[in-house]
């Protein structure tokens, strides 16, 4: 099964998810995920299967790297695998691996699956999820567009879900968690949180729901129009963006996200054909959003809605992102628009056309935004103007920019560029002061790893015994024996002795899927990588034998006269004397 998963996955696919990825010859390249750099000295080969960092060393195969960059377990990654090419993988219990999820969150996403295939039964095949389903058409949700986002309708019953949870197996306690159901204070009954409400399921990166929203049908003023799910062990609002799983290949494609307050905008710019969409859940951008947005794009188009609310959040929201060096736009809706209030008053084109296809620039939005509200030809407005816009500039443009810009306020506000300029150098200047460290660092110098000797002789005889089980035989004919001399190496002959115990045939990415340690993946790659020569296999591997016997021997002597040393500080001469002849007969063998 391992084997049939991962011939069904092509691993430029997966990594391209995470990685902006550039073919150069018959290789992709990209900015490594798994350590800081700024040129691309990640790459993944497609004939081979492998991706490797020339950087840091990180290496492995499609499984591996889903284990690193998720950090989860292998049964997850399989599992995680499986899922995208229809082969069912069962997640094996939390003991199995350090780590798996834990069975009270499978149970968690368990039920909000159920839930959600009963909501949205209930919308779409019976006479109680009617109007619901009349009220979603006449907003302009085709059937296809509630089947993809797998919309529902909760009853308005006090406890038939709470109920159907209980009789699949549920216990109350998971109930609880889950925020799907509320215990009553005075009974030991529960009441469903859901109750007459459209059903909006909010999924994971595997689109597994894990949580929902619910909107009331007609406005009003004792109930709350949207009622959402509360925090949780799977759902933390800080962390997730809704629309991952859907919008991966489409901003792939685009090499661009285009970001939005809330789900609805998402499933409303769907209806325009704008797949690569992802928006947050209701909360302000965080830093765990920014840390995902980095794994699938540079670029993003902030659209947030055309009230007060919604350009001082993309304001900020704007800001957070240029800070983290994404190139940044935003998409301006006229009035107090939403998307939706766009696209069903102007249409999916124009959305797509005139919103979405024409963004302003970073800065362009921020002196918008500086701009509101402010009448010139009062002093105090029209310096706050400057300043605003100004502070935005210092340490965020280029020359071209600072200039164009520059001239852009001289034309709006009739003062002189180079009033205006001089003001700019001024702050500018004090951003340079206030970022700069409080004493003068050294430039770091660039660590160069020196190959040893020792290091290149373990290597390539390791790279002999991954590539051939006879070779193996022949070197551990002698149990008590390990012929390498560093940890690393130690670690990795003991596990590849047991996977020839268990396989009985060479299998470098068999192998490289044992091993839980990345550090131990790295040196694998790094292994497997190195240049040996199988016409010449047994001339290397006798070198490598003798090198490193050469070494333990070293190793005795020196070992042999510290001991002989330490006897004579103690005067036991005798001994002293025993330990140097033994250490210069070990010198004879060299």
């Amino acid at each position: 099964m391992v084997e049939k998963i991962r011939s069904s996955t092509d691993i430029v696919d997966i990594v391209g998810e995470y990685v902006q990825l550039t073919k150069r010859g018959r290789n992709w390249f990209g900015l490594c995920p798994f350590h800081g750099e700024s040129t691309p000295s990640f790459s993944v080969t497609s004939d081979k299967q492998i991706f490797h960092c020339f950087g840091c060393g990180a290496g492995g195969n499609v499984i591996t790297f889903l284990m690193d960059i998720e950090n989860i377990s292998f049964q997850e990654a399989l599992s995680n695998l499986g899922g995208r090419t229809g082969i069912e993988v069962e997640v094996n219990a939390p003991g199995d691996s350090p780590n798996a999820p834990s069975k009270s969150d499978q149970q968690l996403v368990s039920m909000h699956e159920f839930a959600a295939d009963m909501y949205h039964h209930i919308l779409m095949n019976t006479e109680e999820g009617q109007a619901a389903l009349d009220y979603l058409e006449s907003r302009g949700f085709t059937k296809e567009i509630i089947e993809k986002n797998r919309i529902g309708w909760s009853l308005p019953e006090w406890n038939y879900m709470a109920k159907a949870l209980q009789r699949k197996g549920f216990s109350d306690e998971e109930l609880t968690t889950s925020g799907l159901a509320i215990k009553r204070e005075q009974s030991n009954g529960f009441f469903d949180r859901f109750r007459g409400r459209i059903m909006f399921p909010i999924m994971n990166e595997s689109g597994k729901v894990i949580a929902f929203s619910g909107r009331i049908l007609e406005n009003s003023k004792e109930e709350a129009k949207y009622l959402n799910s509360p925090e949780s062990p799977i759902f933390q609002k800080s962390q997730v963006l809704y629309n991952v799983h859907q919008a991966r290949s489409a901003i792939r494609k685009n090499r661009k996200i285009i970001l939005f307050e809330g789900f609805m905008d998402v499933i409303a710019a769907g209806k325009a054909g704008v797949d690569n969409a992802l928006a947050t859940m209701g909360t302000s951008l965080t830093n765990q959003h920014i840390k995902q947005l980095k794994r699938f794009a540079q670029e993003i188009v902030i659209c947030f809605d055309g009230d007060d609310a919604g350009w001082e959040a993309a304001k900020r929201a704007a800001i957070a992102l240029n800070e983290e060096k994404f190139k940044v736009e935003v998409a301006v809706l006229p009035g107090k628009m939403d998307p939706d209030d766009f696209v069903r008053e102007h249409g999916s084109e124009a959305f797509k056309e005139q919103i979405i296809g024409k963004p302003h620039a970073f800065i362009a939005f921020a002196m918008m935004h500086a701009r509101r509200y402010k009448n010139f030809q009062y002093e105090n407005d029209l310096l706050q103007y400057i300043q605003e816009v100004l502070q935005l500039l210092a340490g965020r443009s280029t020359p071209i920019e600072r200039d164009l810009y520059i001239k852009q306020l001289a034309g709006e506000t009739g003062l002189s560029e180079e009033a205006i300029l001089q003001h700019y150098r001024k702050l500018e200047n004090k951003s340079i002061e206030r970022n700069r460290p409080e004493q003068p660092l050294k430039p770091a110098k660039k660590v160069v790893k020196q190959v040893t000797a020792l290091h290149r002789a373990e290597r390539l005889l390791f790279s002999h015994l991954m590539a051939d089980s006879s070779v193996m035989k022949k070197v551990a004919s002698d149990p008590t024996q390990i012929p390498f001399a560093s940890e690393e190496f130690q670690a990795l002959y003991v596990q590849l002795l047991g996977f020839y115990e268990e396989w009985d045939k060479a299998d470098f990415h068999k192998f490289l899927e044992t091993l839980q340690d990345a550090e131990l993946r790295k040196l694998v790659m790094e292994t497997a990588l190195a240049e040996r020569d199988p016409e010449h296999a047994e001339e290397e591997i006798a070198d490598c034998l003798k090198h490193l016997e050469k070494h333990r021997v070293e190793q005795q002597i020196t070992l042999k006269m510290q001991q002989s040393k330490e006897a004579e500080k103690q005067h036991d001469i005798k001994r002293a004397l025993l330990l140097a002849q033994e250490a210069i007969a070990l010198r004879k063998t060299l």
